[in-house]
């Protein structure tokens, strides 16, 4: 297994239950800003590791369900969600910016 999706994997685990983060956040954590579509593939593959990764509370910046395709059936990303008590309208993430979760230490820009 890459050593940079183990990295992903394990900060994608502590995102707590009803939080979301994104794609780009993650990989400026990480140290490597502009890999967020890294960060995708990465969440694409999660299905195949050991340990269980919530891949379903990585969106977009928007708060965009782009990669609901890659789960089961086109709903379950958002059910997981919801089942969290986040709400989807759409594909988007309602009141995002209270859902989303930076990790710690991270110098989240201004939105």
């Amino acid at each position: 297994m890459n050593d940079f999706y183990e990295k992903v994997y394990a900060l994608v685990r502590k995102i707590p239950k009803g939080k979301v983060c994104t794609y780009g956040d993650i990989a400026t954590h990480l140290g490597t800003k502009g890999s967020a579509r890294t960060v995708g593939y990465a969440m694409n593959n999660a299905h195949n590791t050991n340990k269980y990764v919530p891949a379903h509370r990585v969106v977009n910046r928007n708060g965009l369900l782009t990669g609901k395709h890659h789960f089961g059936s086109p709903t379950l990303m958002q059910e997981l969600l919801e089942n969290e008590g986040i709400e989807i309208i759409n594909d988007q993430i309602q009141n995002f910016k209270s859902v989303r979760w930076y990790p710690k230490n991270f110098k989240k820009k201004i939105d």
